[in-house]
């Protein structure tokens, strides 16, 4: 017997780390951009941002109601931006995850999350014709003008967000 390795030994580890490639089907750089997931995910922060920008302006009259709405559209604005900073950057291809099963995470989440803020300022822009005891309507009919375009574009970016989770169902589940 030789001393040395045989034909059915394995081969010697390399000295250098070797880690698994990343699970994604998403291309990156700016050809994510070329994509409908990409787009969908362009107007999501475009919409999304709109929602913050209108709602902020009503000077939130409803706090318990609008509030959620804030912090949903603010939250999913900076982390779809995020999302998409990592893809436009490349950095999902150095980092060992299943990115499709990320995507879908994240898009569920955010779609519930929006659903209820959609519902919650479409609750708080139906108070306008609301009279009680006498007293006037929480919202006068600048704000009232403000939450219905808020309400209309919550529910865009919802639809977005649903869209976006197909599209991250049809990658995560072959």
């Amino acid at each position: 017997m030789s001393a040395g390795p045989g034909p059915l030994s394995p081969p010697a580890p390399s000295p250098a780390v070797a880690f698994p490639a990343p699970r994604i089907t998403l291309p990156v750089g700016t050809h994510i951009l070329r994509t409908y997931s990409g787009a969908f995910v362009c107007l999501e922060i475009l919409f999304g941002g709109l929602v913050w920008i209108l709602v902020a302006s009503s000077n939130v009259p409803l706090p318990l109601l609008q509030g959620w709405v804030m912090f949903v559209a603010v939250t999913s604005f900076f982390f779809s931006l995020l999302f998409l900073g990592l893809f436009l950057s490349g950095v999902v291809t150095r980092i060992d995850a299943n990115w499709n099963f990320l995507d879908f995470g994240y898009h569920f989440i955010v779609f519930v999350f929006y659903f209820g803020a959609f519902l919650l300022e479409a609750a708080a822009t139906s108070l306008h014709n609301l009279q009680c005891n006498g007293t006037q309507s929480p919202l006068d009919p600048n704000q009232y003008n403000v939450n219905v375009a808020a309400s209309i574009f919550a529910f865009v970016t919802t639809v977005c967000y649903g869209c976006s989770l197909g599209l991250a169902l049809r990658r995560w589940r072959p």
